[in-house]
C-alpha cells in the first residue's frame, strides 16, 4: 500500500539539513576568490631572492640570447608594488659576462586590477627613450598566470617611435606556489598575425624558483 506524501513528516529533518549546512566552515580558498590576490601573494612569497632563468622561445630575433645568463630578483614589495629587476649576461670574446642590467618589470595594483610596466635604464641610470610601456589586465586571470594588454599610452609611444609590431603586445607574467613541484617563474611577450601583428612573435624565459642565487646588483638608475 502506498502512503500518502505528507511534507510535514519531512520537515524537521530538512530544517535540520540545513541548520547543519550553516555551521560548516567556508572552504573557499584566498586563490579561488581572488586569483590576482592569490598571484600577487605568490610573487610576494619570494621577496628578496633571486633565481637563474633560461630563454626557451627560438625566435630569430632572440638568437643572440640563447646561451645568454639570465637572473631575475624579487627586489622590492609592498602593499600595491613589486620591482622585479631582470639581468641578461652575454659572455664577450674574452670569455667574460657583460651584465646588462637595464630591464625592472614593475607590478602593482591599480583599482580595477593589476598593471605592468617596464622601467627602462642605461648605464648611467638615465631613462630610456622607449621605458615605462606595458599594459593592465582585463580580467581576473588566474592565480598562477596574469596576461597585460598593451594600453593605449604605450601605444601612442610605440606609434611614436616607429615600434608599430609592438602595438599588439601581450604580456604574460606566470608564477607557481613556492610548494609546488618544481616551481617557475615566467615572463613571456607575445604578439600574432591573428592579433593584427604583421608576424608572430615569442619571447619567454622560465626561471627555476627552487634553487636560489645569491642577489646581484642593482639595476641601472636603482642603486
Amino acid at each position: 500500500m502506498i502512503l500518502p506524501f505528507k511534507p510535514a513528516h519531512f520537515a524537521p529533518v530538512i530544517l535540520a539539513i540545513s541548520l547543519a549546512g550553516c555551521d560548516q566552515p567556508s572552504t573557499i580558498s584566498a586563490e579561488q576568490a581572488d586569483p590576482q590576490t592569490a598571484f600577487w601573494d605568490r610573487l610576494s612569497s619570494q621577496c628578496g631572492k633571486a633565481f637563474h632563468g633560461t630563454l626557451v622561445s627560438d625566435d630569430a630575433a632572440d638568437a643572440s640570447l640563447a646561451d645568454a645568463a639570465m637572473v631575475m630578483h624579487v627586489r622590492e614589495c609592498s602593499d600595491d608594488r613589486i620591482a622585479v629587476p631582470f639581468h641578461i649576461g652575454t659572455t664577450d670574446e674574452t670569455g667574460a659576462i657583460e651584465w646588462n642590467r637595464s630591464r625592472t618589470w614593475l607590478i602593482t595594483k591599480t583599482d580595477a586590477g593589476l598593471r605592468l610596466k617596464h622601467d627602462h635604464r642605461h648605464a648611467d641610470g638615465a631613462a630610456d627613450t622607449v621605458t615605462f610601456y606595458g599594459g593592465d589586465t582585463q580580467d581576473n586571470g588566474m592565480d598562477g598566470a596574469q596576461n597585460f594588454p598593451v594600453d593605449a599610452k604605450s601605444i601612442a609611444m610605440f606609434q611614436q617611435h616607429n615600434l608599430d609590431a609592438s602595438i599588439t603586445n601581450i604580456w604574460t607574467v606566470e608564477v607557481d606556489a613556492a610548494d609546488s613541484a618544481d616551481p617557475q617563474f615566467t615572463y613571456q611577450l607575445k604578439r600574432t598575425v591573428e592579433g593584427g601583428a604583421p608576424e608572430d612573435r615569442l619571447f619567454r624565459v622560465e626561471f627555476d624558483l627552487s634553487v636560489e642565487m645569491p642577489t646581484p646588483p642593482a639595476p641601472w638608475g636603482h642603486e
